[in-house]
């Protein structure tokens, strides 16, 4: 790999960025000269419509050694990570709440895309809309084979082991706490600095994730711009065989190049790979009282055409201080409009007593009852409200107005718990009647 692999600053979503390998190597008077310099091919690669809104418009210029389209003809793969269409499947989603164990950590040689396990999904890959939710293990780097996904962009969230994301626009390495956001159709390849690795990953059908509106916050507080961290570039000059997988459709294809894909010597523009640090959230909560709507903790909103229901929403659940009085302070009881798929990083979440472990993951689909077990109830009903600061915990959500249909696999694996919903069985009666 030649050139800086270390970070940059991504000055927020929508601004200019530029970066080169080797001094030159990017043209000065226009994006796509006769000529580019180093006898480099310029190539843009976009991420929205041409005619997207200024504001909202996504693209950058690549210049690189081969352009993208120097590849052999696809040939499909007999592997789907998810089936192309509406996810409504043979089977009927029940509105049961459903929890995992972690998945098991592979023993033989299993790399971050043969590891990568579909949990759940929603939407319509065809028509750019909804998402899909993944847990991954994985014992093994990738080698000669690179991925990309024409379906959506993906964010990677790691529970456990730090992940080296060799892209197109240079390298990021993230560990647990930390999240990428890998653009539409970019290719990168999956290095394990720690060996043993497991995770999450959610992939976005609709509109790119984007930092929410703040409203009555003002201008500061959740996750600032500036603390998105997009590579410096970094090229490879790597003749060879190696093979492109690229996700179309819900389906896998393989392609064969001669040259590594990893070769942009430099690139410019406001569409790139990004890692974020989630120790860096300012979280925001109740003051007085009453436990804030988990929206407060939103990282990453992906919007859809009905104003204030997204997509597919990031959401933390971060260390932070809890004040409020006269308030029972854990997650109350709820049933929402929008469905959730959680995992847990770190540590405990304060609406779970047991069973829900780091590496674990839920589902709460639309209308679904749900909150915290009994043995939370019973504790937080009797809790000295106190200041309190909840330390050493570190969950997510992934909440999308659209229906979480659970695949195949997560149905039959080991890993479901048959009970779950047994949490909730023990909690008592205390209306004293009339």
């Amino acid at each position: 790999m030649s050139g800086p692999a270390d970070n940059g600053c991504l000055a927020g979503f929508g601004n200019e960025f530029a970066s080169e390998a080797l001094a030159g190597a990017l043209p000065q008077a226009q994006n796509s000269p006769q000529q580019a310099p180093m006898g480099l091919y310029a190539e843009q690669f976009s991420g929205t419509a041409f005619t997207a809104p200024r504001a909202a418009n996504r693209r950058s210029w690549l210049y690189r050694i081969h352009p993208s389209a120097k590849q052999s003809p696809f040939r499909a793969l007999p592997r789907t990570l998810l089936t192309a269409g509406a996810f409504d499947g043979a089977a009927a989603t029940a509105p049961d709440p459903l929890r995992w164990d972690p998945l098991p950590l592979p023993s033989a040689p299993t790399d971050f895309l043969a590891g990568l396990a579909a949990m759940a999904g929603n939407g319509n890959v065809t028509q750019q809309e909804g998402c899909a939710a993944y847990c991954y293990t994985a014992n093994a780097s990738m080698t000669e084979t690179f991925f990309s996904s024409a379906d959506g962009e993906w964010l990677l969230v790691p529970q456990l082991g730090r992940l080296r994301l060799r892209t197109e626009l240079g390298i990021l390495e993230i560990a647990p706490g930390e999240i990428a956001l890998l653009p539409r159709g970019i290719r990168f390849q999956v290095e394990l600095p720690d060996g043993a690795s497991r995770g999450y990953a959610c992939e976005n059908f609709g509109q790119p994730f984007r930092l929410p509106e703040l409203g009555p916050i003002g201008a500061n507080g959740l996750a600032h711009p500036l603390d998105f961290l997009s590579p410096r570039a970094a090229f490879e000059d790597k003749p060879g065989r190696f093979r492109h997988i690229a996700k179309f459709q819900g389906r896998l294809w393989e392609s064969e190049l001669d040259h590594s894909p990893l070769d942009v010597v430099a690139w410019r523009g406001n569409l790139a790979p990004c890692k974020y640090d989630l120790r860096r959230f300012n979280a925001m909560g109740s003051a007085g009282f009453d436990h804030p709507d988990p929206s407060i903790f939103t990282v990453l909103t992906s919007p859809s055409p009905l104003a204030g229901t997204a997509n597919v929403d990031f959401v933390i659940f971060p260390p932070r201080w809890q004040v409020a009085e006269h308030t029972f302070r854990p997650p109350w009881f709820h049933r929402n409009v929008m469905s959730e798929f959680m995992g847990l990083i770190e540590g405990a979440y304060d609406a779970k007593a047991e069973g829900f472990v780091p590496g674990g993951a839920s589902l709460h689909n639309c209308m679904t009852g749900h909150g915290p077990d009994a043995g939370t109830v019973a504790k937080a009903a009797a809790a000295e409200l106190k200041p309190d600061y909840l330390s050493g915990t570190l969950a997510f959500m992934f909440e999308s107005r659209w229906v979480f249909h659970p695949t195949p696999f997560a149905l039959a694996t080991p890993a479901l718990q048959k009970d779950y919903a047994g949490c909730w069985r023990d909690i008592p009666k205390r209306f004293p009647g009339v």
